[in-house]
């Protein structure tokens, strides 16, 4: 697997190693050329992918009065503010995203310590801070991932599953590359996509040509 694939052949080849019986997760890494000691190259967004994961979004709101009944309807899991603020700092964490009203982030920084290291957060660049809950809980039932690099300026996502569709799968990938050319930082200089590669969950990496895309 030391040869470079286009798009489409990677995502053909990644779903012909599957060997295990579950329902393995197709993930990628992106290596940028980025310079991460430098605040405004690092990337941190939200692209919505045309076919969700797969994975189960279980979503907590912080809000209060109509915007808590905006969030139950919309299809919010776990809904409320100090009573859930609680319940986290005895040891709750039933859930992979935080949604909260600016009205409510005041309760939340002080869970910073339990939310930060879990990646969980909310944020207003991703739009996980906000007065129109609805819209954003809909948008990560739908589909909606987020994706930042690390401290190594290297993104990794999960983009699938193994039971999707080439064609599915190529649609995801290409959305989020997609979505990472487009915002890359104006002060960058060079090659930007460095290098890229998807692979199943257990399976071996699949490196694609990014001078092709």
């Amino acid at each position: 697997f030391n040869k470079k694939y286009s798009l489409k052949e990677a995502c053909s080849l990644v779903l012909k190693t599957k060997t295990t019986k579950f329902n393995e997760s197709v993930d990628v890494a992106i290596n940028l050329g980025i310079n991460t000691s430098d605040s405004s190259q690092i990337i941190l967004n939200t692209v919505m992918l045309p076919y969700a994961i797969g994975k189960k979004v279980i979503i907590a709101v912080f809000a209060n009065g109509i915007q808590a009944q905006n969030a139950e309807l919309a299809g919010a899991d776990i809904v409320g503010s100090n009573d859930l603020a609680e319940k986290i700092k005895k040891g709750f964490l039933k859930f992979n995203k935080v949604i909260s009203t600016p009205g409510n982030m005041s309760i939340v920084r002080g869970l910073g310590k339990i939310l930060g290291p879990k990646g969980l957060m909310p944020n207003l660049k991703l739009g996980t801070i906000t007065d129109n809950v609805s819209k954003v809980i809909k948008e990560f039932k739908r589909g909606k991932i987020e994706y930042k690099t690390d401290k190594f300026g290297i993104l990794h996502c999960s983009i699938g599953r193994a039971s999707f569709s080439e064609n599915n799968l190529y649609l995801n990938f290409k959305a989020l590359l997609d979505s990472i050319i487009k915002i890359k930082p104006l002060s960058f200089k060079g090659k930007y996509l460095q290098k890229a590669n998807i692979s199943l969950s257990m399976g071996p990496n699949i490196k694609l040509d990014v001078s092709k895309y």
